[in-house]
Parts: structure tokens; C-alpha cells; sequence
């Protein structure tokens, strides 16, 4: 007897189910949540990047917000629910560190280490937030059709600026420091971070099969309008972290049990839509930036980020001390002032040590431990191409991250920990009552499926 791999579970039972589940208090607070963390993160990113004082406090207020209501939903429910997300305990001991840099005196300037706390208590809350609200796979596809959404305006609007406004944020604002001005953000760089971030989200969904016809069709053009901006914006590091994104995304495809070169034929075709939208635009000049790869400054940096380490090897200078120190360890002419270490590796060696470092280590080796598990079954199941996406998004901006510091940027680091609690999170476990079989199914003959735990692979449909 041949047993098909088809497996139908939507009943007239479960319909109705859903719907009361759906009226229920604690999943329209959840809805809430979600609806809540999108608006946060797409404030941050329109408030140029939450870089000014005032659109700091907002994000951290929005973030505070957030906080209250999930701890809410906990106290009517009178129970604490935590799922086992892998990245909590680091980013915990993380904190601790942080708190010690301020009780025992150990910043060179406590101040911005206690205000760099308060930041850090921000991404540490929509971490949670993202890691306890989105699991179910209808709130995993929400939250991804939201950032597809949101990413695809975003370029159009940044595309349009840059072609008929002159120097000035939304058609209208004037920056008070001159830059490479694109989108919402004063400088390039920090764009294409945020659309590396942005971009294997249509990428993943559009190589998949959770969309039909045009559906498909418009999440791929979504794709390839986000990742042009990339070029467009002229950000070398984004170009290389775009490519970085595209080879693992294949190279992931490739070694799955079915060999499938699908999605890699699929990356080529991406790849080459990109560069004619650029040629059709008449930007494809942008693509000689690759030839100027020199390090230049940021090399020198560097190399003066670890002297500065090597007089504070293990507690470090501070968090967010590092132009405060900078200048007495500077070993280059300019007149230029050096806020940042344009290597966000090296400007977390010097500021927290090897105690930080180490912490930054085993968060990162947990989310990939735990998040490429997670992300098998993207194809055919929207957990699976959230879990997949985020850990490419992350990717793509760790690599960046060691010519540039889109992690100094709070819009860009709030969503980069929004990612890694997506990308590590358990995926959601459904209830006894949703997996139980009607007793007239059982008596029909019908076959009780087991529960997906996260591990499996999705069958084809």
C-alpha cells in the first residue's frame, strides 16, 4: 500500500478552534506585541537610524512599552513562560559585565557606560520580545511579510530621494553633519547594512514554495529593487556582505539531501536582474567601487584599537568609551574626529575585553549552532524561512561589521538582535488540543501524524 506524503489537517473542528484561539486575551496581546516591535524597529530606521538624542528616547521608550505589556500578559496569566532560546544566557552574563564596568569603576568614563547600559537593555528587550512572540508560524509569517513590505518601500523611497532630492532627508531636512547621505541614514554604509538585513527575507520566501504566481513574482522584484539599493547607495562593505549572503544561501541549498541547484540558478538570475536594473538606471559605474578595496584608515585604527587593548586586557575601557579614549593612543594624522573604530570587533575588544569578547563569541556560536537547525525546512514552512532569512541577514552584517559599525547604530543593532532571536529561537510547539485527532477520525481509519518538532525536513507538497 502506498501512503501519500500529502497530509491535510484543516478540519471544520480546527477552523473553529482556530478562531477562538484567536479571540483569546493572551494572543490578541501577542498580536499587540508583534504589531508593536514592527513599529519600534521601523521608527528606529525613519528617525535616521535613532542616532539623535530624542530618537533614542523614543526607541527606548517604545522598547520600555514593549517590556510592560509582555510582562503584563505574564502577571493575567499568573506564570512566567520562557522559552529556551540559547542566546539568553550570554546576552544575561553580558549585562552582568556591564554592571561590573559600573560598580566597580571600571569605565574611563562611567557616564556613557551607564547611558550604553540603557541602550543595551533596549536591544535586550526586542531580542525577547522577537524570541517570545514571533514562534507561531502565523506570526512568523506576519512579522516576515511586514519586513518585506517595509524593506521594499524603504528602497523605493530611498531611491527616489537620492535621484530628485538634493542632499536633504525627505526632501525637506537638512543634516546637520555633512555625509554620504541615503535613505534615512547620514551615512551609506549604515543602509546597506539594513538592507542586508532586509533582503534574504523576499529572497528566502521568493526561492521557496509559500507563495504561488504573483505572489512569487512580486516578493522576487521586491528582492532585486532591495538589493540594488545596495549597489546604488555605493557601500563596498554592503556590496561584499550582499555577495556573502547570496554564495551561503546556495551553498546551503546545495549540500541539503536533495542536491536541488534550483535556488542557486535562482541567485544567478537575482544577480543579473540586479546589475541590469543598475545598467537600465545608468549607476552600473557604481560596480567600479569594488576596484578601491585599499584599507586605509580603518587598518590603522585597528591597529591602535589593539594597543589601547593591551593596556586593559580583560575589563576593557567601558562600553561606549571608545572616542573618549581613542585620541591619546591615535597614531595617525587627521582632522577628522574618530568616534568610532569602523571595526566593531575591535571596538568590542577595547571597550569590554577579553570578558566581553568571549561573551560575543559564545552568542554568535550559539546562534549558528542553534539557528541552522531551525532553518531546514524553509521551503514549505514559514518558520523555517524566518530562521533561515535572519541567520543570513545576521551574516551578511557580521561580515560588514568588520569594515564599518552599523552595530554603534541603534536601528541597526536593535534589528540585527531581532534577527538573532529570530534566527535561535525554538520554533513553537503545538498544543495537545490542536495535535488530538477528532474520535471520528480515529474510528475511520485516519493516521495520527507526530508532532514536527523542528528538526525534520518539509515534505514536498
Amino acid at each position: 500500500m502506498k501512503i501519500s506524503s500529502y497530509l491535510i489537517v484543516d478540519t471544520t473542528d480546527s477552523i473553529d478552534l482556530g478562531i477562538r484561539r484567536s479571540r483569546e486575551p493572551g494572543n490578541r496581546q501577542s498580536v499587540l506585541l508583534v504589531a508593536g516591535l514592527c513599529t519600534v524597529l521601523v521608527f528606529a530606521v525613519l528617525a535616521f537610524g535613532a542616532v539623535e538624542e530624542w530618537s533614542t528616547f523614543v526607541f527606548e521608550a517604545g522598547a520600555t512599552v514593549l517590556f510592560l505589556v509582555w510582562a503584563g500578559k505574564q502577571f493575567v496569566s499568573r506564570q512566567v513562560t520562557l522559552s529556551k532560546n540559547p542566546l539568553y544566557p550570554p546576552a544575561l552574563f553580558f549585562f552582568v559585565l556591564l554592571l561590573a564596568q559600573v560598580a566597580l569603576r571600571r569605565s574611563a568614563y562611567g557616564y556613557v557606560t551607564k547611558y550604553e547600559v540603557l541602550q543595551y537593555v533596549s536591544y535586550g528587550i526586542v531580542l525577547l520580545i522577537a524570541a517570545e512572540s514571533v514562534r507561531e508560524e502565523d506570526a512568523r509569517k506576519k512579522f516576515a511579510l511586514a519586513l518585506i513590505v517595509f524593506g521594499a518601500l524603504y528602497a523605493f523611497f530611498a531611491l527616489a530621494q537620492q535621484l530628485t532630492s538634493d542632499g536633504k532627508f525627505f526632501w525637506v531636512y537638512t543634516p546637520r553633519f555633512h555625509g554620504s547621505i541615503y535613505g534615512s541614514y547620514v551615512n551609506h554604509d549604515h543602509y546597506a547594512g539594513l538592507m542586508e538585513m532586509l533582503v534574504p527575507f523576499p529572497l528566502v520566501v521568493g526561492m521557496g514554495h509559500l507563495l504561488r504566481g504573483g505572489k512569487r513574482a512580486l516578493v522576487a522584484f521586491c528582492a532585486v529593487l532591495m538589493a540594488s539599493t545596495i549597489f546604488l547607495s555605493g557601500s563596498r562593505g554592503g556590496m561584499l556582505s550582499f555577495v556573502l549572503e547570496i554564495v551561503v544561501f546556495a551553498a546551503l541549498t546545495l549540500v541539503q539531501k536533495r542536491r536541488n541547484p534550483r535556488v542557486a540558478l535562482g541567485m544567478v538570475a537575482v544577480c543579473v536582474l540586479v546589475l541590469a536594473f543598475l545598467v537600465f538606471l545608468g549607476k552600473g559605474q557604481v560596480l567600479g567601487r569594488l576596484g578601491d578595496l585599499g584599507p586605509g584608515m580603518r587598518l590603522q585604527i585597528t591597529k591602535d584599537c589593539l594597543r589601547m587593548f593591551s593596556h586593559r586586557p580583560v575589563w576593557g575601557w567601558g562600553l561606549g568609551t571608545f572616542p573618549t579614549v581613542y585620541p591619546s593612543y591615535r597614531n595617525f594624522y587627521t582632522n577628522l574626529f574618530v568616534n568610532e573604530a569602523h571595526n566593531d570587533y575591535a571596538q568590542l575588544l577595547v571597550e569590554t575585553g577579553l570578558l566581553g569578547f568571549g561573551l560575543m563569541l559564545w552568542f554568535l556560536v550559539s546562534l549558528y549552532r542553534h539557528g541552522l537547525p531551525t532553518s531546514r525546512r524553509w521551503e514549505f514552512k514559514w518558520d523555517g524561512a524566518v530562521s533561515l532569512a535572519a541567520l543570513l541577514g545576521c551574516t551578511g552584517l557580521l561580515l560588514h561589521s568588520f569594515v564599518d559599525f552599523n552595530l554603534q547604530i541603534p536601528a541597526n543593532a536593535a534589528l540585527f538582535y531581532v534577527l538573532c532571536g529570530l534566527a535561535a529561537s525554538p520554533l513553537a510547539k503545538l498544543s495537545k488540543r490542536r495535535r488530538s485527532r477528532p474520535q471520528g477520525d480515529q474510528e475511520s481509519g485516519g493516521r495520527r501524524t507526530p508532532p514536527d518538532n523542528g528538526n525534520s525536513l518539509a515534505q514536498s507538497i
